[in-house]
Order: C-alpha cells, then sequence, then structure tokens
C-alpha cells in the first residue's frame, strides 16, 4: 500500500492505478463501517483509494478540531488489511491553498437538522468531499 501526502503525488500515483478505482474519503479514526465501505468497493472495483483528512472547515467555532481522536498508525494498518493500494493523507495547506475561496453549499438541505445548530458544518463537508473526489477522480 502506498500513501501520499501532496496532490502531486495523488496524482502520479493515481495514473499508475489501473481501473476502475473506487474511493473511500474518510476523517480517520477507521471503524468497522469504514472497513466495510473499501470491501464494497473492492466488490465493484479492481483498485480502492482512501483518503485521511481531518478537514478543519466543518468544524465551527466553538467545536474542538484539536481533540478529533487521531490514529494514523493504526488507520493506515487497518485500510491495508482491507486491501486499500493508496492512501491520501493530505495537510489542510495542502487543501486549502492561501487564498481559497471557492465552496460548495447546499443552501434548503443543510438548514434542516445539524445545519441548524453547526450552520457551517455542511459548507465545510460539502467543499471538502467535491475537492476530494475532484482529485481522486475515481470511477
Amino acid at each position: 500500500m502506498q500513501t501520499v501526502t501532496t496532490l502531486a503525488e495523488l496524482r502520479a500515483a493515481r495514473s499508475r492505478l489501473p481501473g476502475p478505482i473506487g474511493f473511500v474519503p474518510t476523517m480517520g479514526f477507521l471503524h468497522a463501517g469504514h472497513i466495510s465501505l473499501a470491501q464494497r468497493a473492492h466488490t465493484e472495483c479492481e483498485r480502492v483509494v482512501a483518503s485521511i483528512f481531518v478537514n478543519p472547515t466543518q468544524f465551527g467555532p466553538n467545536e474542538d478540531l484539536a481533540s478529533y481522536p487521531r490514529d494514523l498508525p493504526r488507520d493506515l494498518a487497518l485500510l491495508e488489511a482491507a486491501g486499500v493500494k493508496l492512501v491520501w493523507t493530505p495537510t489542510p495547506e495542502e487543501m486549502y491553498q492561501p487564498g481559497f475561496q471557492t465552496w460548495v453549499s447546499v443552501e434548503a438541505l443543510t438548514r434542516r437538522l445539524e445545519g441548524e445548530a453547526r450552520p457551517t458544518h455542511f459548507k465545510g463537508v460539502t467543499t471538502i468531499v467535491a475537492k476530494l473526489f475532484n482529485a481522486v477522480a475515481p470511477d
């Protein structure tokens, strides 16, 4: 299993993987649900790519990003055991370059439920998911 950090490394590694490619985006601290997604992706795709990125833009000002659980060595071991071929672990600086100002916002849907209490949460989620999928380009 290969692990990469930068977008350039991801693109180079991704170009060498025969397809079709499945993708499992995560924030790490993996559990059985994440592993089941990787296993399911294997039933439909030749290779599976995963990402581990704790997205700061989905945390509000009174939410503690620093306390989000992280265990990268454990996560990598679980993904390797699940047959994942490539893991992308970008940094916040890699995902949100200086001057970043483009957001994906789903207005009406995100006002309900958790969106009422965490008004910026879904803007961060929808933006990062779009960025991750565009970068990995899964099938």
